[in-house]
């Protein structure tokens, strides 16, 4: 038994374990509901001020994000479309340039090659009318000597920078008598010749012919690593075709020639000036080839970055339209816990109000007879 005293009247009275333990638990639960309503207020509050607060920082800096990739977006496709039409146009300005001036070159060269046929010609007049004294005078004589000192002759004016030496290389098991070398001042070669000089006093009687010697003085050309190759010959001499002076036999051995004594020179400065304008030709669509890959190149790296940004860009939209799922998903969540809370306060409105009708001596004391006598007693006593 527990001594309780009125709080009025200061009387003490007696009540069971029972009943002590109800009274304490109408107390206790009285201030544990006012706590949790005042936790509950304060908890929802604070609830609610943060989940605005987060959706509108998160709302906020993706706003500002997606602003500023969209102008970054702008500016470079901008600027690239820019830099792709001012390229375009200096190719295009290039590109005719390049046209006229290669239309002027044309038309010099043809004039130069006109001049050069007819003097050609007048020298072969000249040649023809000599003929017969020329090669009269060779007949006693070496042919290779002949045309080392006719060389030898315009060497330092026509000729500073070439090579022309005998051919003593027998490492192939086969020589020719002369190669002729020129480069530029680059380092460049710009002729090469295997010369092979046959004269009518070395052959046997059985008389040769120039066609015997094509195959290996092809064969030395190739070996000795000449561009071109060339019989001086005084073979066949009643030969008209020989006699004409210069024939191409390319027809069965690449870049080859025949000329006679006379002409060796003249095969020399055609040969020469023919391969000077495809060296300047060639370094010229050279450089423009290069021009055209830089271009090209520029291109690519444009497109591969333009390819790039692109990917990244949609990366990060992906990513952001991930991020607002990932929003509008915490959202949700926040909303079903907001829910659940909802609930739980009614589940403990709805325990409240069951206690404040169920909490009553007659409902409580219902199968406690004694109990219920006692707290009568009890209070009749006050």
């Amino acid at each position: 038994m527990n001594n309780i005293i009125c709080p009025k009247c200061g009387e003490a009275f007696k009540i069971d374990e029972a009943g002590y333990a109800n009274i304490v638990k109408q107390v206790r639960d009285s201030e544990f509901e006012k706590e949790l309503q005042r936790y509950r207020e304060q908890d929802k509050n604070n609830f609610e001020l943060q989940r605005e607060l987060a959706v509108k920082n998160v709302e906020e800096g993706y706003k500002s994000r997606i602003a500023d990739l969209n102008g970054r977006l702008e500016n470079s496709e901008t600027r690239l479309q820019l830099e792709i039409q001012k390229l375009s146009a200096k190719h295009a300005e290039h590109i005719r340039s390049k046209e006229d001036e290669y239309r002027s070159v044309i038309s010099g060269i043809q004039q130069e090659h006109a001049m050069t046929v007819k003097a050609m010609e007048t020298e072969l007049d000249y040649y023809k009318n000599y003929k017969q004294s020329l090669s009269t005078k060779m007949i006693g004589e070496s042919l290779e000597q002949h045309c080392l000192a006719e060389f030898n002759n315009i060497r330092m004016t026509a000729f500073p920078k070439a090579y022309f030496e005998k051919d003593n290389d027998v490492r192939y098991g086969s020589k020719g008598d002369f190669i002729f070398r020129e480069c530029d001042d680059d380092g460049d070669e710009i002729l090469s010749i295997m010369f092979e000089m046959k004269n009518e006093s070395d052959t046997t009687a059985t008389k040769q012919k120039n066609e015997h010697f094509f195959k290996e003085l092809d064969k030395d050309r190739r070996e000795k690593k000449c561009e071109y190759a060339v019989l001086v010959s005084m073979l066949e001499p009643d030969s008209e075709l020989y006699n004409k002076g210069i024939v191409d036999v390319s027809y069965k051995y690449d870049k080859m020639f025949v000329v006679r004594p006379q002409f060796f020179i003249p095969i020399i400065s055609l040969l020469r000036n023919a391969s000077l304008n495809a060296m300047r030709y060639k370094k010229e669509m050279l450089q423009i080839k290069r021009r055209d890959i830089d271009l090209t190149n520029f291109e690519s790296n444009m497109e591969l970055f333009k390819k790039e940004f692109m990917r990244n860009y949609e990366l990060a939209g992906r990513q952001f339209k991930d991020a607002i799922d990932e929003i509008d998903t915490t959202i949700k969540h926040l909303n079903k816990v907001k829910e659940n809370l909802i609930k739980s306060e009614n589940n403990l409105r709805l325990a409240n109000n069951k206690a404040q009708e169920n909490l009553t001596v007659e409902k409580i004391t219902k199968n406690a007879p004694s109990v219920k006598e006692q707290i009568i007693s009890n209070r009749e006593v006050e």
